[in-house]
This record gives structure tokens, C-alpha cells and sequence, in this order.
């Protein structure tokens, strides 16, 4: 892992860790996290410990929300729309970049353009270290399930489909 030259994005995340007084560190992947598998592969860690940003769009009221999740869950869009109010879907890339300014990939939990309501998948708490993307599919940083929460005033939540 190289950390002597950032890209944009993750120089971008860096920074707001660092404005806030977080010590967490950016770190470049040289085969790329764009995958919850690449990551998990890359860091030598477990799926479970990736936390993936997905963002979604109210239907109605156009808004993005975002759905932060343990790398091996899936997003209930039912229970999503349940805590938020509204019916979404999920958000087209163009509109994932106006919203974030960040690309599918690399979206960071925190660090967007606008003010992002935000739901964490409870199943990450089970984890002393998690991973989450650092805004480029190749950027990473490690922080526990308080900071994300802290970082992302987000609320922990039910939000995963369960299996059948």
C-alpha cells in the first residue's frame, strides 16, 4: 500500500479527516477496491469488515440517501423507504457523482458535496475494524462502527434483506 501520491478523491477524504480531528488514514490499494470482494481480498480481511456506501433516490422528492452496509449484505429498498419516508431506488451513477463527488466505487461515507441523510447497517458494529472506501476505487481507510457513525451522523439501522 502506497500513500505517497492521492488521487483527487481520496486527498478530498484525507483532508476531512483530518479538519476533524480523526486520525484515520488514507491508503491506496494497488489492485483497486472497486468490489466489496477486491477489498476484502486486498486488505486481507473479511467481506463482512467492508462498508459499502450505496446511494439511493427518493422517488418523490428527488433527494439522495445513503445506505452504508456490511460488504455481505444486501439493502432492503422496503425497509429503506420505511425509515426515510418516501419510495426509492437505486441512484443511477450520474446522479451518485452530482451527489456525492464521488464515482461508484470509491463513494466515501462522508466528505459530499451536500448533506446526506444516512443509514448504517447495524451488522457492521459487530466488527472492531471496518474499511470503507476513501473517494477513488482505490483508496481506503479503516475506522470502527462509533466513527462511522460519528462521521456520517448517521443513524444505525435494520436495513439489510434477509436471506430466505
Amino acid at each position: 500500500m502506497n500513500n505517497d501520491i492521492l488521487p483527487e478523491g481520496a486527498k478530498k477524504i484525507q483532508e476531512w479527516l483530518r479538519k476533524r480531528d480523526f486520525t484515520n488514514t488514507v491508503v491506496m490499494l494497488p489492485e483497486g477496491a472497486a468490489t466489496v470482494e477486491a477489498a476484502a481480498k486486498a486488505l486481507k480481511t473479511k467481506p463482512e469488515q467492508i462498508a459499502k456506501s450505496i446511494v439511493f433516490t427518493g422517488v418523490k422528492s428527488g433527494r439522495p440517501f445513503l445506505a452504508i452496509a456490511s460488504g455481505v449484505n444486501r439493502i432492503d429498498e422496503k425497509k429503506m423507504e420505511k425509515l426515510v419516508g418516501e419510495k426509492v431506488k437505486k441512484a443511477e451513477a450520474a446522479f451518485v457523482k452530482e451527489a456525492t463527488g464521488f464515482s461508484i466505487g470509491g463513494v466515501a461515507p462522508m466528505g459530499h458535496w451536500q448533506k446526506i441523510e444516512t443509514l448504517v447497517d447495524g451488522d457492521l458494529e459487530n466488527y472492531k475494524d471496518i474499511w470503507a472506501a476513501a473517494g477513488h476505487p482505490t483508496a481506503v481507510f479503516m475506522l470502527n462502527f462509533e466513527e462511522l457513525l460519528k462521521m456520517t451522523c448517521g443513524k444505525k439501522a435494520e436495513i439489510k434483506a434477509f436471506s430466505k
